[in-house]
């Protein structure tokens, strides 16, 4: 007698496997709108294996427990670069201009990781100051080095809660504050020269490509130019005093960006965030699956190194001289 077929994938009862269901989440955050799971898993299961929008509404539920229990765990490792931005969301609801700020740290062990996420404003001191008080209160200790946007709210934040930490400053960020302040015709040119700047192989030589830039805005009257990329040079040339196997990871906050570039995508694509408060888990959660595409740090042998204080010359750390003759 013939036996019943019985799936060796999936259980009596079951329509969909774990691995299905595992990747709703991604579904999601990667475009896929509410309405449109049926569709899509009906052409992909069967019509009798669709996922309906209540189904991926308590999936955000479980997102938001998830977060909540994210936000207060333990920071364990010694971190190195932490490095931090803020991400605007569209929210059609809010009236102020709020955004949701993010950090992301360089462990000693190399590996990279998303430790916070808080809703907050950019420009505010209070609110970068409560989310690296909330970093410290979990354990993390004082980073070697910390790279940011220009807003002074981060700055001032972290001078208080880290004062013995350096500071670098994003040079994307500061580029487009510089293009900004030129007519369209010229940016093209402009944004050449900051880049070789950006990629001078000495501090030196970064500023004496800042005195010739300086010298190209005057005579046209692009004053406001000059003067942007010259205030709060300091913060730009801090990567000179790290290795320069490390200055890629420096330089910017990319770090934070990439993971934002997917972000923004869903949201945008979404367009039916409410409220800030409301889109967090969701986005924190698009942020957990582009922290699995994190590169770890090069050179990570050097990391010790750095989080004890050794300063380099221009990338060279005290123990590796320019030749080996200067060591002898």
């Amino acid at each position: 007698m013939d036996q019943p077929f019985e799936s060796r994938v999936l259980p009596f009862f079951m329509k969909r496997t774990q691995d299905i269901t595992a990747c709703l989440p991604q579904l999601y955050l990667h475009g896929l709108s509410l309405g449109d799971f049926d569709q899509a898993l009906a052409g992909l299961l069967g019509d009798d294996a669709p996922v309906s929008p209540a189904t991926v509404a308590r999936l955000k539920t479980v997102w938001h427990s998830e977060c909540l229990e994210w936000q207060s765990r333990p920071i364990k490792g010694q971190v190195v670069y932490l490095w931090i931005d803020g991400l605007y969301v569209k929210a059609g609801l809010e009236k102020e201009k709020a955004a949701l700020l993010v950090a992301v740290v360089g462990f000693v062990d190399g590996h990279k990781e998303v430790v916070a996420l808080q809703a907050g404003y950019r420009e505010s001191t209070d609110s970068w100051a409560d989310l690296l008080r909330d970093l410290k209160s979990r354990g993390m200790n004082a980073p070697a080095v910390i790279i940011g946007d220009g807003h002074l709210g981060i700055w001032a934040a972290l001078r208080e809660v880290y004062p013995s930490s350096l500071e670098q400053r994003c040079w994307n960020h500061k580029m487009l504050n510089v293009l900004d302040k030129l007519p369209r015709k010229v940016q093209q040119e402009a944004r050449a020269k900051l880049r070789e700047m950006m990629y001078a192989e000495s501090q030196a030589a970064c500023e004496a490509l800042r005195d010739d830039f300086v010298v190209w805005c005057r005579p046209r009257q692009w004053l406001a130019a000059a003067e942007t990329l010259e205030r709060d040079w300091a913060r730009l040339v801090t990567f000179y005093q790290l290795p320069r196997e490390h200055w890629v990871h420096l330089r910017t906050s990319n770090i934070v960006e990439s993971p934002f570039a997917a972000v923004r995508l869903r949201t945008n694509a979404a367009k039916r965030f409410k409220r800030v408060d409301n889109a967090t888990a969701a986005i924190w959660k698009m942020l957990m699956v582009g922290q699995m595409r994190f590169k770890p740090l090069v050179r990570p042998e050097l990391l010790p190194l750095v989080q004890r204080g050794a300063l380099c010359r221009d990338g060279r750390l005290p123990l590796e001289p320019e030749n080996k003759e200067a060591a002898a």
